[in-house]
């Protein structure tokens, strides 16, 4: 392979700056760029995951998509959710253009002439069920929550709202397939389900959130990246569970775009009951390996929270409120939930119908404001002075605060007040996090445009003139003054409180 390259040089009169980020250096150009392309272009590194689908005929694949695209294209404009729709559609339409030719070469490998039926747990909007339907397909799809776009698609898809807990009840032995597409805590419970609804069933999994079989899905090794490490697994439980399990990579809008399919089984038939008994003792060792409970993460370790900076961190994240975690009310949690009968492994529990929001913004304004100038107060009576420009241009010295650990700012906090956190998901260390325009994660590095410019401020002398800027992101970028009763510019503010007037 051989590689021309070509200096262009700017002319004179042009305002080019080679500042290093957007224009790069001549240095690094020559130095170090020219010497990198070389060495890529040789090397021969092996990927972690299959090409692109490599288990379909990639021409039948294509046209099966281009004519599911516009077949379904129209769902875009009419659709009532608030996920994005380009992104769930094309997707599902993709998932489903690669089922229909995996499946079309399935029957005639087996000299088949009926269509497979299926069943997809965990079918979130049915997207994926109403196309399969429409394209003659017999199933349906289950969800613990109805979507509102359920009522948009007909009779004909069939969809029903019904939690899926792993035990006897849940069997479906005169189903084909059965379809895991983004099934969360269901994932490694599919390849189980599949196996003991019948020898002839198959299953269709798209990992994408790490679930063990209780709970989330704790890392054991550190060579792998998280994402390899689960999908090998998953592929581990359908091998125990008597599958040959392929892996393939869809052509999907998605970083979570590797499948895991079990078409054939390891064993004759009448090795059933010795399999089975496999199955239960793999699931029962898994016992001991999960973190937390679906949809909730334990705390890390404790963190240290500043006064003023953009630094933020999601604020959904379910962390604990003072230093160590909680394990107990957990336990207490998962004690109090209703078992199904025949439950294949105790603790399962699926998610709830009704998504709660808990992650404090569901907290009355005024108390989380209490809560923010209370901590803000406690924070800037460690004297630690500032030195900025006031407005007429004369020096003058400002309190940017102390740091102080989640621990030392709770203890400050009364027993009510906490214990109204605790009911949110990450409880204080949540809410300070949310008001990331004031506080400032010391463990947290990433920064994030911090939304709209804040209105007045918890500091008493303000924000240094200089340090509050418009964000990039924001029309019509650039320095600017920015007034409490103006929200709509975007405000980075750096060891400051707020904007001042």
């Amino acid at each position: 392979m051989y590689i021309k390259f070509s200096l262009v040089t700017a002319k004179k009169n042009e305002r080019w700056h080679s500042d290093g980020i957007v224009y790069p250096k001549p240095t690094w150009l020559g130095e170090e760029l020219l010497a990198k392309l070389a060495k890529w272009s040789v090397e021969n590194k092996k990927s972690d995951f299959k090409s692109t689908l490599s288990l379909v005929s990639i021409m039948k694949y294509s046209k099966a998509y281009q004519e599911l695209k516009e077949k379904y294209k129209e769902m875009v404009k009419v659709w009532p959710e608030v996920t994005d729709p380009e992104k769930f559609v094309y997707e599902d339409v993709a998932i489903a253009a690669y089922l229909l030719i995996l499946w079309e070469e399935e029957r005639a490998e087996r000299g088949l002439t009926a269509r497979q039926s299926f069943v997809d747990l965990g079918c979130g909007n049915g997207l994926l069920v109403h196309i399969l339907n429409s394209e003659g397909h017999p199933g349906r799809g289950i969800d613990v929550r109805r979507r509102k776009i359920w009522d948009m698609y007909g009779p004909q898809t069939r969809l029903e709202e019904d939690a899926i807990t792993p035990n006897d009840k849940t069997l479906f032995p005169d189903v084909d397939w059965l379809i895991g597409n983004h099934s969360d805590e269901l994932t490694p419970w599919i390849p189980v389900i599949a196996a003991r609804s019948s020898y002839n069933c198959r299953f269709f999994v798209l990992p994408c959130c790490f679930f063990d079989f209780i709970g989330k899905y704790s890392r054991r090794q550190s060579k792998k990246t998280q994402y390899r490490e689960y999908l090998d697994f998953i592929k581990e439980v359908g091998f125990t569970c008597g599958f040959h399990v392929a892996e393939d990579c869809l052509r999907i809008p998605s970083t979570k775009r590797v499948c895991l399919i079990g078409k054939s089984r390891t064993y004759p038939p009448s090795r059933e009951a010795s399999m089975d008994e496999k199955r239960t003792q793999y699931i029962k060792s898994r016992r001991g390996c999960p973190v937390s409970p679906p949809g909730r993460e334990l705390c890390p370790s404790p963190l240290r929270i500043a006064a003023g900076s953009a630094d933020h961190c999601d604020g959904h994240q379910a962390l604990g409120a003072r230093v160590g975690c909680v394990a107990g009310a957990w336990a207490a949690e998962r004690g109090a939930g209703p078992q199904a009968e025949g439950a294949w492994l105790p603790g399962f529990h699926p998610r709830e119908k009704a998504e709660r929001v808990r992650n404090c913004a569901a907290l009355p304004r005024g108390f989380i404001d209490q809560v923010v100038l209370q901590v803000a107060n406690l924070l800037l009576g460690g004297k630690q002075l500032n030195t900025g420009s006031s407005r007429n241009g004369s020096l003058k010295t400002w309190n940017r605060g102390e740091s102080l650990s989640l621990a030392e700012v709770a203890s400050e906090l009364d027993t009510e007040t906490l214990r109204r956190l605790k009911r949110e998901c990450g409880g204080l260390q949540t809410l300070l996090r949310n008001s990331h325009q004031v506080f400032r994660d010391e463990e947290t590095e990433a920064w994030r445009d911090p939304g709209p410019c804040p209105g007045p401020t918890p500091h008493p002398e303000g924000a240094v003139l200089e340090s509050c800027t418009m964000s990039p992101f924001s029309p019509g970028g650039g320095p600017r003054l920015l007034r409490p009763a103006t929200p709509s510019p975007r405000c980075r503010q750096e060891n400051t409180a707020g904007c001042e007037p």
